[in-house]
């Protein structure tokens, strides 16, 4: 069974002398004479989609290639575009929304939680077969999205100043009426109700509103992952749609067996473990979704790949995220190199290193090295396995 993946990336805006964010993206996407390239709910951020892959190689040869067309559009107009969940240096302009009826009502209705959603995700794509599959796997899937939101944590950085949370973003998006976890339903008629009450509300106008962490995609048969900072690393964005697609792998394969999913209806942990995700990233503890106790976030990721090893095997991407997963744990979080950065140089010098590392400066392709499994001390290396 191959899952194609996707991904969908946001990308902001800054002026490239101040690196201070600027509502530029009409301007930017004028320069782009192709598909894929769309605006966003503020006029400082540009969304791309990527195509459809079979393989995590062709993915990240897309979103290379992608981010390159973006950012020389972008430098000819003296602007710098920057993946990650927010950005140092940001001014509040309420009501400076991209000019579209459904974005000027959402400003409207929502206030200063539109003015302020100046941040950007990245968001993932797997295929499914039906929509009945993704509405039942998003249960199986939703305790293991908080892990893969430490290892995309790229946010740190709020008006200026450190917040002490290594994704602010996630604390920003969490004030929309329907983000978090998503809940279990027992199929998609289940689920379709819910949605059609909440838009019969008034609280959200259409199904593009669901901002749950994980949710089927309104227009495609596909499993969306939503949890995620936008990654300045393409590699980053790579080791999660490799992860996330194994997950729903997994997933599809348990509601094939009939397996029961194991979920107690309550989902307060989930939205406890995203919190903790995003105060720590990589540098501190998450929360096991096994045993639902800290442990150290080296601990949970090579616990979480030994878990899905046949998962990857089946995708065929089990050397690729071994490999990355490594080089992620190494080097940290965005967050931490963003504040190493802002330590030596200031905000600007954050922005700086966001930029670089969003062209493409110090980004190594993703690794598959052949061989036998290698056992070594303290962590998982590529033909490694944990157990299941």
């Amino acid at each position: 069974m191959t899952l194609r993946i996707g991904a969908e990336e946001e990308f902001h805006l800054v002026e490239a002398e101040s690196g201070r964010l600027v509502p530029r993206a009409g301007a930017v996407l004028g320069r782009l004479a192709e598909p894929g390239f769309a605006p966003e709910l503020q006029r400082s951020v540009v969304e791309r989609n990527s195509g459809v892959h079979d393989t995590l190689d062709g993915l990240f040869a897309d979103l290379v290639a992608s981010r390159q067309r973006l950012a020389a559009a972008a430098s000819s107009l003296g602007v710098a575009v920057v993946a990650a969940g927010t950005v140092p240096l940001v001014a509040l302009t309420p009501g400076d929304v991209t000019d579209d009826p459904r974005y000027r009502r959402m400003a409207e209705q929502y206030r200063r939680v539109a003015d302020e959603q100046l941040i950007c995700s990245a968001q993932v794509h797997v295929d499914v077969p039906d929509r009945d599959t993704a509405v039942r796997a998003m249960c199986l899937v939703a305790p293991w999205l908080a892990p893969l939101l430490a290892l995309s944590a790229s946010s740190p950085f709020w008006l200026g100043a450190d917040t002490g949370y290594a994704s602010w973003r996630t604390m920003l998006w969490q004030r929309w009426p329907t983000a978090g976890p998503a809940g279990c339903h027992s199929g998609a008629a289940s689920y379709d109700a819910l949605l059609g009450d909440l838009i019969r509300s008034g609280v959200i106008s259409d199904a593009g509103m669901i901002y749950y962490d994980v949710r089927p995609s309104a227009h495609q048969r596909t499993l969306e992952l939503r949890i995620c900072d936008a990654c300045p690393r393409v590699t980053t964005v790579v080791l999660v749609a490799g992860l996330f697609r194994a997950l729903v792998h997994d997933a599809c394969v348990r509601l094939a067996r009939r397996e029961h999913s194991g979920c107690d209806g309550h989902h307060e942990w989930l939205r406890a473990a995203t919190w903790q995700a995003a105060r720590s990233g990589l540098e501190g503890p998450l929360v096991d979704p096994v045993t639902r106790r800290s442990a150290a976030a080296r601990t949970v990721l090579l616990g979480m790949v030994g878990r899905l090893r046949p998962a990857l095997e089946a995708t065929g991407d089990w050397d690729t995220v071994g490999e990355l997963l490594e080089r992620a744990l190494a080097e940290g979080s965005a967050a931490r190199r963003l504040r190493r950065a802002a330590e030596h140089g200031g905000p600007a010098a954050a922005v700086a290193l966001l930029a670089a590392e969003t062209r493409g400066a110090a980004q190594a392709s993703p690794v598959r090295p052949a061989g036998p499994a290698v056992e070594r001390e303290g962590g998982v290396s590529p033909g490694e396995s944990r157990g299941a």
